[in-house]
């Protein structure tokens, strides 16, 4: 029989947290540091569904107002728009997917084009312990999948059990965005965040409709670079436990979590390819390790926040809803550890934090939004909550 673990998997004197490896030693010690401000309305969250398993990702399909939660064990499960979560998941694919822990089913991402195709892609992690991303098809019945339809798309070997990243995300230029980690351990052992020749560590960037089963596209910018993977869009990852992009500026915004001292959210264009985020050469804007590094090549990251304050980023979006107009720009995160709920006011080079005020929810696993901006919560004692105003 399995033994299944929760998100916080304790070993040693280490622990595995919200999709991250820190050390307990660099969790929660000293006083909590407030944030920069507060927002400017109060804000609420409003339990939409609950009784689901280990929720870790929310998303919709183009123009349709019904949300899609994925289950970390293998399931994908809808809620109506009245909040009915029904019964039959829109996806069972348990049978092939190795949970849990950091392991699991842990995103999906619908086609631009879904009304017509019906194509969805699921990232997890199989009976080996590869990093999968699956492509499926909606059956005759908007409710239910086809199980049967699945067509491989990538597989990528895995060499530990922590640090997947695990998002497929398509990017408002229609390309498939995969988020991977440094493949696990502490301190990248492998120096895969450095490395070019690998996915590990990397944001890739490919082409599901200019190839079979993928295209690497002509401006990706490491394709012409001798031993480097053609995929790749950006790298110098950790954990990115979660990436988005704005949908009013297409910029992409990424949560990387951190080793034992610094959580970091780094922002570029959606045209900026090639970045390098620093790890291991840095963890947020410090030399990893102390001492000295040399960051003439490195991007360094918008906001960062030590362990005094959290110990495992969970990275949200940007508020493009127009429920609660004043928040519009916002960028939201929050802590698995510490259970708080924050968001950025991004000014130039100016990075203000405020609270949320939103309390009481228990760890957030992931946050998600509907076909019209709206923020949604993911929690892990298996609650669904919107944002909104008190």
């Amino acid at each position: 029989m399995e033994t299944r673990t929760p998100l916080v998997e304790r070993i040693g004197i280490y622990a595995f947290v919200g999709l991250g490896f820190v050390a307990l030693t660099g969790c929660g010690g000293g006083d909590p540091v407030a944030p920069g401000g507060s927002e400017p309305m109060d804000l609420a969250a409003e339990l939409v569904a609950q009784g689901l398993q280990d929720p870790v990702h929310l998303t919709s399909p183009p123009s349709d107002d019904r949300l899609f939660v994925v289950e970390q064990l293998g399931r994908i499960r809808i809620i109506e728009s009245d909040g009915t979560l029904l019964a039959t998941p829109f996806l069972d694919i348990t049978n092939r997917v190795r949970c849990c822990g950091e392991q699991g089913l842990l995103s999906v991402a619908f086609h631009p084009m879904y009304d017509s195709n019906g194509w969805f892609y699921v990232n997890y992690t199989d009976f080996a312990g590869a990093t999968t991303v699956e492509r499926f098809r909606v059956s005759a019945n908007p409710d239910v999948a086809d199980d049967n339809s699945g067509k491989l798309i990538l597989s990528v070997d895995q060499p530990f059990s922590n640090h997947n990243g695990g998002l497929n995300v398509f990017g408002p230029d229609g390309m498939l965005y995969i988020g991977l980690g440094d493949g696990g351990a502490a301190a990248d052992p492998l120096g895969n965040g450095q490395n070019l020749d690998t996915l590990l560590g990397s944001i890739l960037r490919i082409d599901v409709d200019g190839g079979d089963p993928y295209r690497i596209p002509a401006d990706n910018p490491f394709i012409t670079v001798p031993g480097a993977r053609g995929e790749i869009w950006a790298y110098g990852l950790r954990n990115p436990w979660r990436f988005s992009f704005d949908r009013q500026t297409g910029q992409l915004f990424i949560a990387d979590v951190g080793q034992a001292q610094w959580e970091e959210v780094n922002r570029a264009s959606a045209s900026e390819g090639g970045i390098n985020y620093g790890w291991r050469v840095m963890e947020g804007a410090h030399c990893f390790g102390g001492g000295g590094c040399d960051q003439s090549e490195l991007t360094l990251p918008i906001f960062e926040y030590n362990h005094q304050e959290g110990c495992s980023i969970t990275g949200g979006h940007v508020y493009r809803g127009s429920a609660i107009p004043g928040l519009s720009g916002r960028y939201f995160y929050a802590d698995y550890c510490q259970q708080w709920v924050r968001s950025l006011e991004i000014q130039g080079s100016s990075v203000e934090v405020h609270d949320s005020g939103v309390g009481g929810l228990g760890p957030v696993t992931s946050f998600g939004e509907d076909t019209a901006g709206e923020l949604y919560f993911l929690t892990e004692g298996g609650r669904v909550y919107r944002l909104i105003g008190a």
